[in-house]
């Protein structure tokens, strides 16, 4: 079966592309599919455009709107373990991981359903003239193209989709080429639910070929990326001439702080957890370990024991506790950023090599990796791995904790350790991200807005602004009772 949806359609590439998708666990096929090319995203946006422009969606009461999300919400839970399957075979994650996503995906659409439904976006503005109605409301941005990284396929999928269908918006969705499976599942969802031709449409493919042609494309409204920073500032660049409505959210170099008087088993827990989980491909990773001199020795040396013993293997392998990288190009980056750091002068105290066990050959590994005493120059320090390594850097007192937790150009995520409620909250407050855990590290709900300061991107997703990035507010002003004005009389 064709793998992109334009107008309601199932179709192949228009020149026929074709692209294998391997597991990156073991190397075997998963599936061929069709690889799209500029035409492909040229007619996905003009579809797009038709459906907005002509279509009944961005009309359609916000009751209406929300309940479509709830009945995508109940299909995503019906079918949840044939999503969880086939993204573990695009990413390599661990089954059991992409079936606590699955249950995240549903509660995305759900919430955004609700809200979407409760309507409340909409207010009046008292002018103080009783002969003036005056109101903001809130109106569907058009035509968005979605551009969704292949470490979350379906979860930074269901950010952007559920808000900008919940918004009245039509949109192209461009997956990774990667890790396009749950993207094609998800549109066949979207029309079970009974969403309208030409609303949803899916193109897979290159940034080059496909990403390029939707940010530059003047009958698109919207560009939201989730990606890496190089890109993002391209798409900035491609959307300037048409002066689109941008949402970026670039990654991170996250800091996690941990006080001496930090709950000690589970700040060591949670340092692990922080960057290991998903092999460190996660945006929001707690990469850089802030250590307060007097714990420094003995936490670390826990840390490099709880990594030496983390077991790796392929996503159906329940012994495993993380999987492979998602590419050998990719692990070869990591390799040479371990590389540079050991060259710069950081101590490899575990991993910084493939495992020697021959059953994970095929398979894209690297071990579990710690870099200790790093400082701030670094290149490991400054610079955005997206894999399985945690540098350490020291610190003295709270001051300087927060000095080297903002010398950052990103900021999106960091965590506190801390007993001390009021030191916990003051550095809290003085950290430069996006969000900020106390005692913990990596949760997010749906409720609570997503997003980066300084080069992790700007814009929202989750939470009421997430919403809101899908929408232009518009402020209609009635006279209630017109008369002339003379005013040139």
């Amino acid at each position: 079966m064709p793998e992109l949806f334009i107008g309601g359609t199932w179709t192949a590439a228009a020149d026929g592309g074709l692209r294998e998708i391997r597991c990156p666990a073991d190397g075997t096929l998963v599936a061929t599919v069709d690889e799209a090319g500029p035409g492909d995203a040229s007619a996905a946006i003009a579809a797009a455009r038709e459906a907005f422009d002509s279509g009944p969606w961005p009309a359609t009461p916000a009751a209406e709107r929300g309940a479509l999300l709830l009945r995508v919400a109940a299909l995503i839970e019906r079918d949840q373990d044939a999503l969880a399957r086939a993204e573990s075979l695009d990413t390599g994650k661990r089954l059991v991981e992409s079936e606590y996503d699955m249950a995240d995906i549903a509660n995305c659409f759900r919430y955004f359903g609700n809200l979407v439904a409760s309507g409340g976006t909409d207010r009046i503005v008292d002018t103080g003239d009783p002969g003036v109605d005056s109101r903001i409301v809130h109106e569907p941005v058009g035509v968005c193209a979605l551009i969704t990284p292949w470490n979350y396929p379906l979860l930074q999928t269901a950010w952007k989709v559920a808000p900008a269908l919940g918004a009245g918006n039509t949109f192209v969705l461009k997956p990774s080429e990667l890790t396009p499976h749950t993207a094609v599942f998800l549109m066949r969802l979207l029309t079970e639910a009974g969403l309208p031709d030409g609303v949803a449409n899916l193109v897979l493919g290159t940034g080059p070929a496909v990403g390029a042609p939707l940010t530059e494309d003047p009958r698109v409204d919207m560009v939201s990326f989730t990606g890496g920073l190089v890109t993002g500032r391209r798409i900035m660049a491609a959307a300037a001439p048409t002066v689109k409505k941008i949402a970026l959210e670039l990654g991170g170099k996250n800091p996690n702080i941990v006080f001496a008087d930090a709950e000690y088993e589970s700040a060591v827990d949670y340092a692990l957890t922080a960057v290991f989980l998903h092999s460190g491909q996660v945006c929001s990773a707690g990469a850089r370990l802030l250590v307060q001199d007097e714990l420094h020795d003995r936490f670390v040396e826990d840390v490099v024991a709880g990594a030496r013993a983390i077991p790796l293997g392929g996503p159906f392998d329940e012994s495993a506790r993380t999987g492979p990288l998602i590419s050998a190009a990719h692990r070869e980056k990591v390799e040479a950023y371990v590389a540079a750091g050991i060259a710069e002068g950081a101590v490899l105290r575990c991993g910084g090599a493939r495992p020697e066990d021959r059953a994970l050959d095929s398979g894209f590994y690297y071990l579990p990796t710690v870099l200790d005493e790093c400082t701030p120059g670094m290149s490991v320090v400054r610079d955005e791995s997206f894999g399985p390594v945690l540098t350490v850097e020291r610190f003295r007192d709270e001051d300087e904790a927060v000095a080297l937790a903002n010398d950052t150009v990103y900021g999106l995520s960091g965590g506190v350790w801390s007993q001390d409620v009021g030191r916990a909250h003051r550095v809290a407050s003085r950290l430069r991200a996006g969000t900020v855990w106390i005692n913990d590290f990596q949760p997010y709900v749906p409720q609570a807005e997503w997003g980066g300061m300084k080069q992790s991107g700007f814009g929202r997703e989750l939470g009421p602004a997430g919403l809101a990035e899908y929408q232009e507010a518009k402020h209609v002003w009635r006279n209630l009772s017109p008369r002339p004005l003379r005013w040139f009389e």
